[in-house]
């Protein structure tokens, strides 16, 4: 019996002592779970909420509307419509994507193009980024979709805006276009810290105003907060920001004017600028051949890439902010203006033309092998004689005829509100320098200076810049910045901002110079080298036709017809009107086209007689009225024979500008320098 109860004494302590170890052990545990309860709660409670809601809450990006680009009559030049669009989250998908698209396109169909862009797309995103598989599905295609959605995990149909060029390819070089957000892009808009903007935004302006203008036109980015389940349905809104608009622009371009201008150069390649003076707001801008921004919106296919990217004409060069050309005589007026402003020589002198112009031994011989005689300023302008303004040349000077013309824009960038403006050539002694290693290339020579007065040798400038030179001259020396953007309109608040409203500077002129330059180029219109392009004309104009030599001729005889078509002269004109109050300025180029006075004068003849003529004076008057109350509220051929650019020959001139002693030189080849 005593064995019995020392055995149950025993029993009795191992089990107070594994109640008591059991016990120990449960109590650590409880401490544990109340150390890490207290950690997650207390501790890490902001970080882990925030993680939470991250899960619960998806924060969904919501595009705003671009913002509309208008003509300075209200026409719509770029809009925005509503389509659908079906995109994939890689993340999201189940099973395999080859399968999954298989089975879409059953549904809806994806084109091979489609399945590639995608296939590009998934290479340059992330598993969790919402990469775009087909764009401008209909209604039916849609509806469609959204029925067979829960078969289709991943993807998603969604509205969004899409940009549309209305007009096509009329203003294509001055709109530009829109086109996908690439890498660089992206780049980019990190660097400026403007990434964030663009969330849920597929598209960035590319080119033209839609890029200059891009961070007014994009607007900002709303969000969405939507609570979603564990699965990523969405139960509910939380919380919506609305995405602001875009701004909206007027530019000051009329799609009338403009398409009138592109009509003229239909089959042509060249290039036109016109401009108000008194505002400098342009007119019109045409670059041709020209193309349909509408291809780049969703990305250009690959055969309308190379069509446009390998055609000889090259259309999608901008001719007048990009390319650089000789301006041949078209120079000449301010050149004339110059030797006048700094006393070189009185316009009633009169300078011996016998043809040409000699200079260490070489001659400088006038287009057309014809001698003019004694000459003055006046005619000189009026006939086109090279012989005077040759030897202007060398009395100027190759720096003074610089720092003169800078003035006026040649050489520099007229900073017009488009992207990819080249500054050009107006040579000096100093350019020449910069721009050649060797110093016997360095050296400028006299007879270098003698081409460059009559717009030739190492003159290369662009055709906005010469329009924007004959503006400030036609407006008396007023430099008023050429721009396209003339009123943005911000969305949200109405207001309206204007962007050119004072001129950026004055040159110095004296009026009685200019006087002398303007009636010059009048009596180029009404009896000199475009007399034959505005006659019968109910304004009054005053212009100067151009010749530009696109190779050198060495010492040979200009023959159009022996010369290849692309190595044929260039033809230039610049003009203003009316005279006594010039409305529009405007100079062009045809590419090729031979004698400024037949292929370029009726261009502009065609241009300004649809600018100038009443019934649109009255109208753009009616338009102005409308505008003010809202914003309140809210032609004959030259004969074959002619020369190019003087083109009037002694014997056609008016009496007061004939001289006995002017003849042909049969017996010497024209040359142009």
């Amino acid at each position: 019996m005593f064995e019995f109860k020392k055995t149950s004494h025993l029993q009795r302590r191992r089990i107070f002592l594994r109640v008591l170890v059991a016990g120990l052990f449960v109590l650590a545990c409880f401490a544990i779970l109340g150390w890490r309860l207290w950690q997650l709660q207390v501790v890490r409670y902001e970080g882990l909420a925030a993680r939470a809601d991250r899960n619960r809450i998806a924060v969904v990006p919501i595009a705003p509307r671009r913002g509309e680009i208008t003509d300075r009559n209200g026409v719509v030049l770029a809009r925005n419509y509503r389509d659908y669009t079906l995109s994939v989250v890689p993340a999201q998908v189940q099973g395999d994507m080859q399968e999954m698209l298989d089975a879409l396109g059953e549904v809806v169909y994806l084109s091979p193009t489609d399945r590639r862009r995608f296939r590009q797309g998934l290479n340059q995103s992330g598993r969790y980024s919402s990469v775009p598989l087909r764009n401008s599905l209909n209604e039916t295609e849609a509806s469609w979709f959204a029925g067979n959605s829960y078969r289709f995990p991943g993807v998603e149909l969604s509205a969004r805006w899409v940009r549309e060029y209305p007009h096509g390819e009329s203003a294509a070089h001055v709109l530009g276009y829109v086109g996908r957000i690439s890498e660089a892009d992206i780049e980019r808009l990190e660097e400026n810290g403007e990434l964030g903007n663009y969330r849920g935004t597929q598209v960035i302006g590319k080119k033209g105003i839609e890029k200059t203008w891009e961070r007014e036109l994009h607007g900002r980015t709303g969000i969405e907060e939507v609570e979603v389940t564990a699965t990523g349905r969405p139960v509910r809104t939380l919380r919506r920001t609305d995405p602001v608009p875009g701004a909206n622009l007027r530019l000051s371009l009329d799609i009338g004017l403009q398409k009138e201008a592109e009509r003229q150069f239909e089959g042509k390649r060249g290039a036109l600028v016109a401009i108000e003076p008194k505002t400098g707001e342009v007119l019109a801008f045409v670059s041709a051949p020209s193309f349909d921004p509408n291809l780049f919106i969703d990305g250009i296919d690959v055969e309308s890439w190379k069509a446009l990217n390998e055609s000889p004409d090259h259309p999608l060069i901008n001719r007048p902010l990009y390319g650089t050309y000789p301006i041949g005589s078209t120079y000449k007026p301010f050149v004339a203006l110059a030797a006048l402003e700094m006393g070189k020589r009185d316009p009633a002198q009169r300078f011996p033309d016998p043809g040409y112009f000699e200079l260490g031994g070489q001659r400088f011989r006038n287009a057309g092998s014809v001698a003019y005689g004694p000459t003055n300023m006046h005619r000189a302008i009026v006939v086109s004689s090279d012989t005077y303004f040759y030897s202007l040349g060398p009395e100027i000077g190759v720096n003074a005829l610089h720092d003169f013309s800078k003035q006026f824009g040649f050489g520099q960038q007229t900073g017009i509100d488009l992207d990819g403006e080249r500054r050009g050539v107006l040579p000096s002694t100093e350019w020449k320098r910069q721009a050649y290693k060797k110093p016997e290339q360095q050296r400028w020579y006299a007879g270098e200076t003698v081409s460059v007065a009559v717009g030739q040798g190492y003159n290369a400038f662009t055709l906005l810049q010469l329009a924007q030179a004959t503006a400030v001259l036609a407006n008396g020396g007023a430099y008023m910045k050429p721009h396209l953007v003339s009123l943005v309109r911000n969305s949200r608040t109405g207001e309206v901002r204007p962007t050119v409203t004072a001129p950026s500077h004055v040159i110095d002129l004296k009026p009685d110079n200019v006087a002398i330059i303007h009636r010059a180029m009048e009596d180029v219109i009404a009896s000199g080298t475009a007399r034959r392009a505005f006659q019968g004309a109910t304004y009054r104009a005053a212009g100067k036709t151009g010749t530009a030599q696109v190779f050198s001729l060495r010492g040979a005889k200009y023959d159009a017809r022996a010369v290849s078509e692309r190595l044929r002269d260039h033809a230039l004109f610049m003009a203003f009107a009316p005279v006594e109050d010039p409305q529009i300025a405007l100079a062009l180029i045809v590419e090729n086209g031979g004698w400024g006075s037949t292929a370029a004068a009726p261009v502009a003849r065609s241009v300004f007689d649809y600018w100038l003529s009443p019934s649109r004076v009255d109208e753009r008057q009616q338009q102005a009225h409308a505008a003010l109350a809202a914003s309140a509220d809210e032609d004959a051929p030259v004969e074959a024979g002619e020369s190019p650019d003087a083109a009037v020959r002694p014997e056609d001139l008016p009496e007061e500008l004939r001289e006995d002693s002017a003849r042909p030189l049969s017996d010497i080849n024209g040359e142009q320098p």
